[in-house]
C-alpha cells in the first residue's frame, strides 16, 4: 500500500485532461437524461473509455457501466452517478439543458466528468507502468430513482473483489477548493410513506352516524410523527414530513377515501429497519377510535451513508497531499438520501462532499433547484481527489 504520492506527476496528468473534462461536463449538462434512460450518456462514456484502451462493461440494466483499470486480486472502487433530475434548468449558459423539464440540478454531470478524468489519468499511469494496483470505476445510473441504481450495480457483481469504495458529491454550501469530510452518518435513510384511509362516507350534519374520515386523517398527520418521536431513540434523527394530503370534494360531504403521503428520513440504520413495522402499527392505533380502515405502505428508499473512519482517513491524506490541509473542511449530517449507502452495506468506504460554490459568491442555489450552478473548477479538484484516493488506498 502506497502512502506517498508523486504529487507533481498526479497534478500534471490531471491538468492534461482538465479542458476535455469541462467539455464533457458541458455536453452532459446540455443533454441530461433521467434515471434508467441515460443511453446517450452511457454511449459517450463507453466510447471514451474504449479510446483510452479500456474494456468497459455496460450494466445489464442497459445504462451505466463498470470498468477495471490495472491488475490485482482486490481493488478499490470509485463511483459517480450519471442521471439527471426532472427539474427545469434555470441558469442561462451556452450549455443550458436542451431537454424541457430535465436538468443536472444535483451535479451528477460534475461527478461524472470528475470520475472520467480520474479514469483517464489512471489508465495513462497503467500504460506507463506506474499503476501497481487494480481500480474499478462505476458510472452508476438512476441514483435519483428510489431505491436507487446502486442495487443494480451490486446485483451485476459491481462490488465483487472490492475492498473499499469511494465517492464525491457536490455541495454548494462549501466553496470550491474545499472537501467536506465526516466520519459516521453523512446522509439519512429515506423512505416513502403512503397512508390510505377508507370509510362509508356521509353527510357533515351527521358525523356520528358515519366515520369522519377527514378528522381521522387530520389526526393521523399530526399524531403519527409525534408518536414516532416517543417510540424511537431520538439519537436516530428520525423525521416524518408529509408532502401531500388529499380527501373529499365537497364542503358538506364526509368523503369515503383519503390519502396522506410523505417521506421518512433517519440517520440510524437500525431505527430505519424498525420503522417498516412500527409505522403501520402506530397508524392503525391512531385512527382506530374514528371507525375508518387504514392501509399503510412503506416503500424503502435508501439506507444512510455511514462513512468508515479508515476510508475518511485515506481521503483526508489524499486531500492533504494534493490540495493542502486548508482544503479539508468539516461537514454536517444531512437528512437527504443517497443510494451510495447501499454499497456501504456490503463494503467499507466513504463519500466526501465536493465544494462547488463560486469563490465570489456568499451563497449559492441549493441542490435540486433550477438555479443550481456549480463552479467548473470543482471538476479538476474532484479528479485530483479521486485519482489520489485510488493511489493511496
Amino acid at each position: 500500500m502506497s502512502h506517498q504520492l508523486l504529487v507533481a506527476d498526479v497534478l500534471a496528468r490531471v491538468e492534461a485532461v482538465r479542458e476535455e473534462m469541462v467539455d464533457v461536463r458541458r455536453d452532459l449538462h446540455t443533454h441530461p437524461e433521467l434515471g434508467w434512460h441515460e443511453v446517450r450518456t452511457t454511449e459517450l462514456l463507453e466510447k471514451r473509455l474504449v479510446e483510452a484502451g479500456l474494456s468497459p462493461r455496460v450494466l445489464p440494466t442497459g445504462t451505466g457501466l463498470i470498468c477495471d483499470i490495472g491488475a490485482g486480486d482486490s481493488c478499490v472502487a470509485l463511483r459517480s452517478d450519471i442521471d439527471a433530475l426532472p427539474v427545469s434548468d434555470g441558469v442561462d449558459t451556452p450549455w443550458r439543458s436542451t431537454i424541457d423539464g430535465v436538468a443536472h440540478a444535483c451535479g451528477h454531470d460534475v461527478h461524472t466528468a470528475a470520475l472520467l478524468g480520474a479514469t483517464l489519468v489512471l489508465a495513462g499511469m497503467a500504460r506507463d507502468g506506474q499503476l501497481d494496483r487494480r481500480v474499478r470505476v462505476i458510472f452508476q445510473p438512476a441514483e435519483e430513482v428510489m431505491p436507487g441504481g446502486a442495487l443494480g450495480v451490486i446485483a451485476a457483481g459491481g462490488l465483487d473483489g472490492v475492498r473499499r469504495i469511494y465517492g464525491l458529491h457536490c455541495d454548494p454550501r462549501l466553496q470550491v477548493g474545499q472537501v467536506g469530510l465526516r466520519v459516521g452518518a453523512l446522509t439519512a435513510a429515506a423512505d416513502r410513506i403512503l397512508v390510505r384511509l377508507t370509510g362509508p362516507g356521509g353527510h357533515t350534519s351527521r358525523p356520528h352516524l358515519t366515520a369522519d374520515l377527514v378528522y381521522a386523517i387530520a389526526t393521523l398527520v399530526s399524531e403519527l410523527p409525534a408518536a414516532l418521536s416517543r417510540r424511537v431513540d431520538p439519537r436516530a434523527g428520525m423525521s416524518l414530513v408529509w408532502g401531500r394530503i388529499t380527501s373529499g370534494s365537497a364542503a358538506n360531504a364526509i368523503p369515503s377515501r383519503g390519502e396522506a403521503e410523505g417521506t421518512l428520513r433517519c440517520l440510524d440504520a437500525n431505527a430505519w429497519r424498525l420503522a417498516e413495522e412500527l409505522i403501520p402499527s402506530l397508524a392503525e392505533q391512531i385512527v382506530r377510535p374514528y371507525g375508518v380502515e387504514v392501509d399503510t405502505e412503506v416503500t424503502h428508499g435508501v439506507p444512510p451513508v455511514i462513512n468508515d473512519a479508515s476510508a475518511i482517513g485515506i481521503i483526508q491524506n489524499a486531500v492533504h497531499q494534493t490540495l493542502g490541509s486548508s482544503a479539508i473542511a468539516p461537514t454536517d449530517q444531512s437528512l437527504g438520501g443517497e443510494d451510495f449507502g447501499w454499497y456501504l452495506e456490503h463494503v467499507p468506504g466513504a463519500m466526501a462532499r465536493l465544494g462547488v460554490r463560486h469563490p465570489s459568491a456568499e451563497t449559492a442555489a441549493d441542490l435540486h433547484t433550477p438555479g443550481f450552478s456549480p463552479s467548473e473548477e470543482a471538476i479538476t479538484l474532484g479528479t485530483t481527489v479521486l485519482t489520489s484516493v485510488a493511489l493511496l488506498d
